[in-house]
């Protein structure tokens, strides 16, 4: 009779293909052994501003009014069409300010952060608008690859092959990965377990749908905010959260468990926006907010825990070796 295999079975067979073995960090003046900063620095580097975080919360509202106002205005397919795909990069740098609340880390008033960074940037995201992300993402947090991993799968298995990772793309890029997120909120009005969140995402839907409605076009709706979510913004969702985790493993050392990859200026500005491309110094300290990530990470770098060893120098090439594996 089969058993069913302990989680750290799973780790060690579906996991670590990526990771690779650093050299011990003994610590510095400036830093623990494990990378957290020592206490005078993490004071400074847990400064939350927020004048410069509510212009990027208010700049980011604006940015998805001001394209979809552009589309209904102009009313080319060409326009239209190039607005649908930007869209779907809007819709994940709201997402990364959802991600930035959920860590209580957007604003210093705690109402103001969740109001704004759950409520507000969790129906953008489409999400529910409520706690249920922080819960599931603090498991990440915790233990990496730990047996309460939200996205296990996600990241698990890499390298991959070049044609697996054609078939996830192209899942992602036609709706099929979209309608698998959004399947549970569809069946949940009809279980009593899942009937309130999904009622809470279809109130969030529902007040931006009505915005659609208030400008007059309602049907944009699906083609301006429904299909980017479905489309674009899960290739690009996917490509960020590989490059983040893909193929590392449960550690101590954060070095194992998260990529480091230089940040390009196409990059910083479309895939990984505000700052979330430092995702391993995110991962040492995740009460830094995002504005102090690169800094963290330059002093990460200076005091030798991140190494040419532990670094990719762009976002294609790891890519690349995430999908290097040889057929057999």
């Amino acid at each position: 009779m089969a058993t069913t295999p302990s989680h750290d079975e799973l780790v060690n067979s579906m996991t670590g293909g990526m990771a690779t073995r650093q050299s011990p960090f003994s610590g510095t003046d400036h830093f623990r052994a494990d990378g957290r900063p020592t206490s005078a620095l993490r004071a400074e580097l847990r400064a939350i501003n927020d004048f410069r975080n509510a212009w990027t919360c208010i700049s980011s509202i604006a940015l998805p009014v001001l394209l979809i106002a552009a589309a209904l205005w102009v009313d080319l397919l060409f326009v239209t069409l190039s607005i649908i795909f930007l869209m779907g990069f809007v819709q994940n740098r709201m997402f990364i300010l959802h991600h930035e609340g959920a860590h209580r880390l957007l604003f210093s008033n705690r109402k103001i952060n969740d109001f704004v960074g759950i409520t507000i940037f969790g129906w953008l995201s489409f999400g529910t608008g409520t706690h249920a992300y922080r819960r599931a993402h603090t498991h990440h947090h915790r233990d990496e690859f730990g047996p309460k991993e939200p996205d296990f799968l996600l990241y698990a298995l890499y390298p991959i092959t070049s044609s697996s990772m054609r078939r996830k793309l192209r899942r992602d890029a036609t709706g099929v990965s979209g309608y698998r997120i959004l399947r549970p909120r569809l069946t949940g009005l009809f279980n009593r377990r899942f009937w309130l969140n999904s009622l809470r995402f279809y109130m969030g839907q529902l007040f931006i749908f009505s915005l659609f409605w208030a400008a007059g076009s309602p049907f944009a709706y699906l083609y301006l905010w429904l299909l980017p979510f479905m489309t674009v913004y899960q290739v690009v969702n996917r490509l960020r959260a590989i490059a983040e985790h893909g193929g590392m493993t449960r550690s101590a050392d954060r070095r194992q468990t998260t990529h480091h990859v230089r940040q390009g200026m196409f990059a910083r500005i479309f895939l990984v926006p505000l700052a979330v491309g430092h995702h391993l110094a995110h991962h040492v300290d995740s009460g830094v907010p995002f504005r102090n990530l690169p800094r963290l990470t330059r002093l990460l770098e200076q005091e030798g825990y991140i190494t040419e060893d532990s670094s990719w120098p762009n976002y294609r090439t790891l890519w690349r070796a995430l999908a290097a594996k040889v057929n057999v």
